[in-house]
């Protein structure tokens, strides 16, 4: 018969892997993800939490994890209020993530590597330094199109004003006393005006940066933390060793 403990893992798996997938696909589709989807993870989570605490091995010596619950809502609350989390969804997907594998989950030999922190930053933690490698692949398409201008090709790439109407971007160039100049992320998702300043301006094409939706490198950072580990201490120990 199969473990109890093993069986609650695998839920939480295919809960967390089938919830961030469909909001991955709508994500890139329209950039918005349902909220119930996130209530649907969290009552899950709340629910396999009592169906262990119930079982005979319960929560043993990953009892003190709990406490990170409150402790990983609160953190992704202020780092959403401090426009480090851009999206709203994604703060939603890690908070319901909390509560849904608040301990490192065992699943046979898998994660390869466990880590000491709890689990939903292991997935955050993951999904950051998967996004992180946005920049390099924006400045290998820019070596490719030699467009190379220090630092915009690192954040984004060049296209007509037309086709960023068209596309999922924003811009990172803003018209500031009749200059160009290189702005941080916008405040609004509404770019129309930005736009319109470009082409009363003249100009035809301008930097931009994908909006990359984060619920892929969350849905991916997920799977990782499962199957390896913490990516970001599996680093620190390499360089430290």
């Amino acid at each position: 018969m199969m473990d109890e403990l093993l069986v609650i893992n695998l839920v939480r798996f295919m809960v967390g892997f089938g919830i961030l997938s469909y909001a991955s696909f709508t994500d890139i589709k329209t950039r918005r993800a349902p909220n119930i989807l996130w209530i649907l993870m969290g009552v899950i989570g709340g629910i396999l939490l009592a169906i262990q605490y119930f079982s005979p091995e319960g929560f043993g010596s990953q009892t003190i994890y709990l406490i990170f619950v409150p402790i990983m809502i609160a953190l992704v609350y202020l780092f959403f209020q401090m426009r480090l989390i851009f999206g709203g969804a994604d703060a939603k997907a890690i908070m319901a993530l909390a509560i849904l594998v608040p301990f490192t989950p065992s699943i046979n030999t898998y994660p390869l590597f466990e880590s000491v922190m709890p689990f939903s930053w292991v997935i955050f933690s993951n999904s950051i330094v998967l996004f992180l490698a946005i920049p390099l692949s924006l400045l290998l398409y820019n070596i490719y199109k030699k467009d190379l201008r220090f630092p915009h090709c690192l954040f984004g790439y060049m296209t007509s004003v037309d086709k960023a109407k068209e596309k999922f971007v924003w811009p990172i160039e803003k018209i500031i006393d009749g200059k160009r100049k290189l702005v941080k992320m916008p405040k609004s998702f509404d770019i129309d005006e930005e736009l319109a300043e470009f082409k009363k301006y003249g100009i035809k094409k301008i930097w931009v940066t994908p909006k990359v939706p984060f619920m892929i490198p969350l849905l991916s950072g997920f799977i990782i933390a499962f199957l390896i580990g913490d990516l970001l201490m599996i680093f620190m120990q390499y360089i430290i060793s």
